[in-house]
C-alpha cells in the first residue's frame, strides 16, 4: 500500500495548518524530535494545540507509514481477518485510526481513547472524513480495558507510561481478535514490545508477526528486533523537520497476536537488510529454531532470482 497519508486526512491536515507559522512549528517539531529521540514522554513537549499541529506535521506521516507496513504484515499472516471494530489507545491524532480504516475497509465501529484533551480535538476534526462511526473517550491508555473491539491497536505509546505489563494485560482484556502494538525502532522500543510479547504469550496469544513462531525471542544482547518503512516528505514536511531530503525512513518494532491458533508453514523473517554479492544473497532470518543466515547462491538461478528481490521484513519458506 503507498505509505503516504489517505488524500483525506492530507486536506484535512491543510485546514490545521491554514495560517499557522512553519518556523513556529519547525521549532516545535525539533523539541519534540529531541524529545523522541532521548526516548522521554511527549507529555513535556507536547502541552498545546500548537504542539499538537507541529506533531502532526512532523511525526505523523512516518507513525502512519509505519502503522500501515505492520497492519499490511497482519493481513499477510491473516488473509481472512476482517475486523468490524477498532479500538485505538492513546490514540493521538487518530494515526493508526487511519491506517486501520486503510487496511480493512469493513472497520465501521472506532473508539479513539487517549488522555490529552488535545490531542482528542486535533484527531476528532482529522477524523471528519475517516471512513467509520467514531467514538472519543478522554481517558487514560488503561482506561479502555472494558471496552471491547476486533482489532485493538496501541502505536508509540508504551514509552508514555510505567507499568506497562498492566496495560499491555488490558488491552489485551479489550481484544476480541487480533492486539498490535508498536514503539519506535530503537533497543528501548524492542525491550517494552519483547516484554510485551512475553506477557502475551503467557496470556494465551498467538504471535501473528513479525516472529513466525510462538518461542522465545532468540534476540540477546544488545540487538533489537526493528524493520524499516520509505515515506516521502511534503513541502512542508521538509520545512519543519529542517531537511533536505525528499524522504525519510521510519524505523519501528512492534508485535501482533491473535486469539486464534495460527497455522504455519515453516516460514521465517527477514529482520535485516539482504546483503548481495557476487556470490549470492544473503538473507538474516528469524524462525522457530533461531536466528539464521541463509545464503543462496547465483548458481541457484530459479530460487536466486525470486529471493533476490525479497525485502526487509518480508516472510519466506525457510529450508533450515
Amino acid at each position: 500500500m503507498n505509505p503516504s497519508l489517505p488524500a483525506a486526512l492530507k486536506a484535512r491536515i491543510a485546514v490545521l495548518l491554514d495560517g499557522v507559522s512553519r518556523n513556529d512549528l519547525a521549532a516545535k517539531a525539533s523539541a519534540i524530535s529531541a524529545a523522541y529521540r532521548a526516548g522521554d514522554a511527549s507529555v513535556a513537549t507536547i502541552t498545546d494545540e500548537a504542539s499538537v499541529i507541529a506533531y502532526v506535521l512532523s511525526r505523523m506521516p512516518a507513525t502512519y507509514a509505519a502503522t500501515l507496513a505492520v497492519f499490511e504484515a497482519v493481513r499477510a499472516a491473516l488473509p481472512e481477518y476482517a475486523p468490524k471494530s477498532l479500538l485505538d489507545a492513546g490514540c493521538g491524532p487518530g494515526t493508526a485510526s487511519w491506517a486501520a480504516t486503510e487496511s480493512w475497509s469493513g472497520i465501521a465501529d472506532v473508539t479513539m481513547t487517549d488522555s490529552s484533551a488535545t490531542f482528542l480535538a486535533v484527531a476528532k476534526m482529522l477524523a471528519a472524513d475517516l471512513p467509520a462511526r467514531v467514538t472519543w473517550l478522554a481517558a487514560n491508555l488503561g482506561a479502555s480495558a472494558p471496552l471491547r473491539a476486533d482489532l485493538v491497536t496501541a502505536a508509540y505509546v508504551l514509552a508514555e507510561i510505567g507499568d506497562t505489563g498492566l496495560i499491555v494485560e488490558q488491552l489485551w482484556s479489550a481484544t476480541e481478535e487480533v492486539l498490535v502494538l508498536i514503539e519506535p525502532g530503537t533497543p528501548a522500543g524492542f525491550r517494552r514490545i519483547r516484554a510485551a510479547r512475553e506477557q502475551l504469550i503467557a496470556s494465551g496469544a498467538h504471535v501473528l508477526a513479525p516472529c513466525t513462531h510462538d518461542a522465545a525471542c532468540p534476540i540477546t544482547g544488545t540487538d533489537w528486533c526493528h524493520f524499516s518503512q520509505r515515506l516521502p516528505r511534503s513541502r512542508d514536511h521538509l520545512k519543519v523537520k529542517s531537511a533536505s531530503v525528499p524522504f525519510e525512513d521510519e524505523r519501528f518494532s512492534y508485535v501482533a497476536v491473535t486469539r486464534r491458533p495460527v497455522e504455519r508453514s515453516n516460514m521465517a523473517r527477514i529482520i535485516a537488510p539482504p546483503e548481495e554479492t557476487k556470490a549470492g544473497v544473503t538473507l538474516p532470518l528469524c524462525t522457530e529454531r533461531g536466528l539464521h543466515q541463509a545464503f543462496i547462491s547465483r548458481r541457484q538461478r530459479d530460487v536466486f532470482a525470486t529471493l533476490r528481490r525479497a525485502k526487509w521484513g518480508d516472510t519466506i519458506l525457510s529450508e533450515e
